[in-house]
């Protein structure tokens, strides 16, 4: 019987006691979340500073579908190089910085094990994670 979270929680709780899967499903989520909170902090610096996405594009030597494409498509993939330009271009850089200890315990730990005591826990952090809505680091 399916629990409050329907058929497909249940069906991703019991795949993600494959390590293999749970590792690809754990990489996966954070790579996602990660992206996307960049490019919207950078979006968001973009709109602060009135700068147009051509602007933005001339000022790293880039094309304008490249910027465009950044903000604007659903998915994307952008390299490290071309987050740090737009970064630069907009007065930021990216830094890295642990994670905070209880996140640690639910993500990092099941992926260097391969395992989690707790995969309908993890399944509805990483859910939370990859759906939240992002929220601006620009001071303003």
């Amino acid at each position: 019987m399916a629990t409050e979270h329907g058929a497909f929680w249940d069906d991703l709780a019991e795949d993600l006691q494959d390590p293999e899967f749970l590792r690809q499903y754990v990489v996966e989520s954070i790579r996602i979340a990660t992206i996307d909170q960049i490019v919207n902090t950078l979006d968001e610096a973009r709109d602060a500073a009135d700068l147009s996405k051509a602007a933005l594009a001339r000022a790293i030597s880039a094309e304008p579908a490249v910027v465009r494409r950044l903000f604007s498509a659903k998915h994307v993939n952008p390299t490290l190089g071309t987050l740090a330009e737009v970064a630069a271009a907009l007065g930021m850089r990216i830094t890295l910085e642990p994670l905070p200890q209880a996140e640690r315990q639910s993500m990092t730990d099941p992926l260097l094990e391969g395992r989690s005591a707790d995969t309908r826990a993890l399944a509805k952090h990483l859910k939370e994670l990859r759906s939240s809505k992002k929220r601006s680091q620009v001071a303003a």
